[in-house]
């Protein structure tokens, strides 16, 4: 049995662990409260004007001025993973990172896969193993629609372009506090609306069909990637108070097995003194 020294230091250490983490737990618990708000307010605009994209692309013609519903042969894909700069956070980027790696080592196997990546902890595992051209790690430092804007506007021109011909976004999406569900949500080329079973819309271009694509689908581009991220930040907060509401618990049960030890050796030690005593008392009166 561990002599009580050891056994107090080890209470001594856990107990501290356990301060900092449920230390940590409040604290996400507060960024969560607003980042949930955050996201929870964005959400119907965004699925909205997603919405309206899709029935103005499935509209659009060669001569529509937009390259961004382009479906050609796919030779080469962009995957952009958002994870997080920070740990701490369960299963938060591993499975971030096991998708993004899955989606570039089976399904497309055949393609040429490269990354741009937002965080730190992805970029440091999937850099490892594949192509990562830019990583984003400072947007959560300043997280607002223009800054994330820049990061869209410059995947829209790498596709544009022709350097890709698909583009992926991965990242987690918030559900709750417990739960974050790894979504993949294809960015480029814009997925027209589903026509099956859904009436024809005729609609009125005002000013022109053409300026209509070249203001709303870079907006709606941007808005997609910017929900994506902010989903992310609220699922983040949400895993890590949630491994650190379950780390403070380990740190308890840790620590009162650890109590309990320590008062059967310093039970077991007095005993031992007492018998020693008791044994000496015998030994003086013989």
């Amino acid at each position: 049995m561990a002599n009580l020294k050891e056994i107090r230091n080890r209470i001594g250490s856990v107990s501290s662990t356990m301060q900092i983490t449920s230390a940590m737990k409040m604290v996400s618990a507060a960024k969560l409260k607003k980042a949930q708000d955050a996201i929870t307010a964005m959400r119907p605009y965004a699925d909205k004007l997603t919405e309206l994209l899709q029935n103005l692309s499935s509209g659009l013609d060669s001569d529509s001025g937009s390259n961004y519903a382009d479906n050609r042969e796919v030779n080469k894909v962009l995957i952009v993973a958002i994870s997080s700069n920070r740990g701490l956070a369960g299963a938060f980027n591993s499975n971030i990172i096991k998708e993004a790696k899955r989606l570039a080592e089976t399904t497309y196997a055949n393609q040429e896969v490269s990354f741009v990546t937002i965080g730190k902890k992805g970029n440091d595992i999937i850099g490892k193993s594949h192509n990562v051209i830019t990583n984003n790690n400072q947007i959560f430092d300043d997280l607002t629609f223009d800054n994330v804007a820049v990061i869209a506007e410059d995947l829209m021109s790498r596709f544009a372009t022709g350097e890709f011909d698909k583009i992926e976004i991965i990242y987690n999406k918030f559900k709750n506090a417990a739960t974050q569900i790894v979504t993949t949500e294809q960015f480029l080329p814009i997925l027209p609306v589903a026509t099956e079973n859904t009436s024809s819309v005729d609609y009125i271009f005002e000013p022109s069909k053409e300026e209509i694509v070249e203001g709303l689908i870079p907006k709606a581009l941007k808005t997609q990637l910017f929900k994506g991220i902010r989903d992310s930040v609220a699922s983040e907060h949400g895993a890590r108070m949630t491994a650190m509401h379950k780390a403070t618990d380990n740190a308890t049960e840790l620590r009162d097995a650890l109590k309990l030890q320590y008062n059967k050796a310093r039970q077991a030690a007095i005993t031992n003194e007492i018998l020693e005593i008791v044994g000496g008392a015998e030994a003086l009166n013989n």
